[in-house]
């Protein structure tokens, strides 16, 4: 009897063992992609520099105010904002196990996503098919190089969030999928930072 204890007291120690490490993996990945966001803040603070260094530079083409309309840019930015919104909802869900709340919103967040980027889109072969190119001047390489960053951004967390909403159906809300998450949310709401730079610095300022 006592020999059975022991095998079974062994054997909930080693689960237990394997939970912490499992846990402990998750906190690395969620470490390397803090690392990770910190490199993309990198790059889009190049970027911005860059922009702001070329912003008069328009080679005599088309400047800013000749071509984009601002009022198309503000929905957009909406749509973004609810985004992040709704990705916040799909968080508190998650942290009430509420499986089907999860994916309802990470599926709204996603829709707004693609609403956005269509938008985005438009917006670029608005400004192609008017004479702007990225070839055009400086200004607008850089304007494309910047905004078009940010585009090909929310085209991978869409594909992400996709991805994960497919896991989640799958395996439900577990320490992995909880884990992501949490990181796909992080990533939507840097977006949305990165985006308000975008509006402030590209277009509001471009236009006045």
């Amino acid at each position: 009897m006592s020999h059975s204890k022991a095998a079974v007291q062994a054997t909930t120690n080693q689960a237990d063992a394997a939970h912490e490490e499992h846990i402990d993996m998750e906190e690395v990945r969620t470490f390397g992609f803090w690392i990770y966001l910190m490199t993309d803040i990198i790059i889009f603070g190049v970027l911005f520099a860059t922009f702001i260094v070329l912003r008069q530079n328009y080679d005599g083409g088309p400047t800013p105010k000749d071509l984009i309309e601002i009022g198309g840019i503000i929905v957009s930015t909406f749509i973004l904002l609810t985004s992040s919104y709704t990705s916040g909802l799909a968080v508190l869900s998650m942290n009430k196990g509420n499986k089907n709340g999860l994916i309802g919103w990470l599926a709204v967040t996603a829709l707004l996503g693609a609403s956005f980027l269509y938008l985005e889109i438009s917006e670029f072969v608005h400004l192609v098919n008017a004479g702007a190119s990225i070839g055009t001047s400086a200004y607008w390489s850089s304007f494309f190089t910047l905004v078009g960053t940010h585009g090909i951004h929310i085209v991978i967390g869409l594909i992400w969030m996709i991805g994960i909403i497919i896991q989640i159906s799958k395996r439900g809300i577990t320490p992995v999928t909880k884990r992501k998450v949490n990181v796909i949310s992080l990533f939507w709401h840097f977006l949305d930072i990165v985006w308000i730079f975008v509006l402030t610095l590209v277009y509001l300022l471009g236009v006045s």
